[in-house]
């Protein structure tokens, strides 16, 4: 998906934070494991929803597991159950984590258009 026809990365960058909503959805793609990716036909990415597995492989958390609890469409950051970082005073605060830094090991297709999407249907 191009927002952008410039190669300037501060033009590139401009479109990314100022994109309607609609297109900021189709920034929130996270890759497939390979057991998926296998299953469904060799599709690589898969947009994130709350209720997937997922697994952090990258950054602090890398190798953590959990459900992801809140996918924010906003700021294009996803909240994994479970990571979490310790504030100052002791409180722990949800860690925001970019969707290319985890990988989807467990969809959740209790949408049925998502899932017949997946599986190459129209939908």
């Amino acid at each position: 998906m191009v927002l952008s026809t410039s190669i300037q990365p501060r033009k590139q960058r401009r479109a990314r934070y100022q994109a309607p909503f609609h297109l900021r959805t189709k920034l929130l793609g996270a890759p497939l494991s390979p057991q998926l990716r296998a299953q469904y036909n060799g599709k690589r990415t898969v947009r994130v929803v709350s209720g997937d597995t997922v697994r952090v492989t990258r950054g602090d958390f890398a190798g953590d597991e959990g459900i992801v609890d809140m996918v924010d469409v906003k700021n294009s950051k996803v909240i994994v159950h479970g990571v979490v970082i310790t504030k100052a005073d002791g409180t722990e605060k949800p860690r925001k984590i970019d969707p290319s830094n985890v990988m989807v090991t467990k969809l959740n297709l209790k949408d049925p258009k998502r899932a017949a999407r997946l599986a190459g249907g129209e939908a």
